[in-house]
């Protein structure tokens, strides 16, 4: 009997890892609070629903965020946790139907989106060539991940997230190392750099460690960005146009959208390019 692993699926290749709001209550729509600002056209309170909330728990104006002034959230991304809660954690029941698990739900959301994330994370590692010296560990970080997943409601709001992270973040970390080893020269580290409004036009940012950066408003125009680790970067209105981001580690849907840039722009195998970006090369 074979004793091979089966060959790992890219995070962006698996639903379980992606929002399918056909599968939720409006958890997003409902749990998380936000207020007026350029991002949102109103204030809203956690546990409150939005007021483009819909009884099929569909947004009313989901074509039209960005103009309506909710852009916010076309960039937020939930990494599957909102299924996962409506579905799995309470069975297909929801809010409405049950106002008495209301309350419980929305506090579960939060934490299994975190949980979810570091999921899409390791995912990702496991699917990388160059992090192979430490895919047993990542596999095994990714089961007992998993199973906090699908603990009870109780389970999930009373663990330990940061310490979760911590112990993820530490495998994560080796893969970013890993990957940025197999790139030819030096390369930068922006570990946790301030960059807002950095002009880098045209950069050589190939493998450059841009883990939690604060890139926005950041000029990345041209920038060179193969192979970078942007886990945790802060891409807000970041000029990518013309960039490229082939092979780039770590970075999620959530951050492209945040960011502007062109038909020029090269990404990552699986992330899709937004319909806002301009379509000028």
């Amino acid at each position: 009997m074979s004793s091979r692993q089966p060959a790992p699926v890219p995070a962006t290749d698996r639903p379980d890892l992606r929002s399918d709001c056909s599968h939720c209550f409006g958890l997003c729509c409902v749990a998380l609070p936000f207020a007026a600002s350029s991002d949102f056209a109103s204030t809203k309170d956690a546990g409150t629903p939005c007021g483009n909330l819909q009884a099929d728990f569909r947004c009313g104006i989901h074509t039209r965020l960005r103009e309506k002034g909710y852009r916010g959230c076309t960039v937020f991304e939930c990494f599957g946790a909102g299924q996962k809660v409506s579905q799995i954690t309470f069975g297909g029941e929801d809010w409405r139907q049950n106002p008495g698990s209301a309350r419980q739900m929305f506090a579960v959301f939060p934490v299994l989106r975190q949980l979810q994330e570091l999921l899409h994370y390791l995912a990702e590692g496991l699917s990388l060539p160059a992090a192979r010296p430490v895919h047993p560990e990542l596999r095994r970080a990714f089961e007992a991940t998993e199973r906090l997943t699908l603990g009870t409601a109780e389970e999930i709001t009373a663990l330990d997230v940061p310490a979760v992270r911590q112990e993820v973040n530490t495998l994560l970390l080796r893969v970013g190392e890993l990957v940025r080893a197999g790139v030819p020269g030096r390369t930068r580290n922006h570990r946790g750099a301030d960059l807002i409004g950095a002009r880098l036009k045209g950069a050589n940012l190939r493998g450059a460690n841009l883990r939690g950066a604060c890139l926005i408003a950041a000029d990345l125009n041209r920038a060179d960005l193969r192979s970078a680790d942007l886990i945790g970067a802060d891409l807000r209105d970041a000029d990518l146009s013309g960039a490229d981001l082939t092979g780039a580690i770590f970075l999620t849907q959530a951050q492209v959208n945040a960011a502007r840039g062109d038909a020029a722009t090269r990404l990552p195998t699986g992330l899709d390019r937004p319909a806002h970006w301009s379509a000028a090369r």
